[in-house]
């Protein structure tokens, strides 16, 4: 077989190998998972010094990253009901984190949180990215 030959099978095989395995890493991508946290902080040093530290571990453990909200409320209502003095909005890699994230977490909620402030949390599952 000739050189030219030689390289462009190399470069063909390459590149069809290339695309499978693009296609399986595209095939197993699952969509993120998504936490919203509605906090109406009644004792803001309680909750920053006691609440606060094991929260952000918690969703460090769990390879959570804020998205929105968080330490200065920056919340805008336009229907409804005014959004609570704090609002938060978390990131995971997919669903099943949250859940698993939020058995955790409200645990700390339970045991902690609600002495200094009252929570509403929803989990949404996202998009699967394109």
């Amino acid at each position: 077989m000739k050189s030219h030959h030689k390289i462009a099978a190399a470069i063909i095989g390459s590149f069809v190998l290339g695309v499978g395995a693009a296609s399986i890493l595209h095939a197993q991508t699952k969509a993120p998972g998504y936490v919203i946290a509605e906090i109406d902080v009644k004792d803001q040093d309680g909750y920053t010094k006691d609440f606060v530290p094991k929260a952000q571990a918690n969703i460090k453990e769990f390879g959570g990253k804020y998205i929105g909200g968080g330490g200065m409320n920056k919340a805008i209502g336009f229907v409804g009901a005014p959004p609570p003095n704090r609002v938060v909005l978390l990131q995971f890699p997919d669903i099943e984190t949250v859940k698993a994230f939020e058995e955790k977490e409200g645990r700390n909620v339970a045991e902690v949180g609600n002495k200094y402030a009252s929570f509403r949390v929803i989990g949404v599952e996202g998009v699967v990215p394109k």
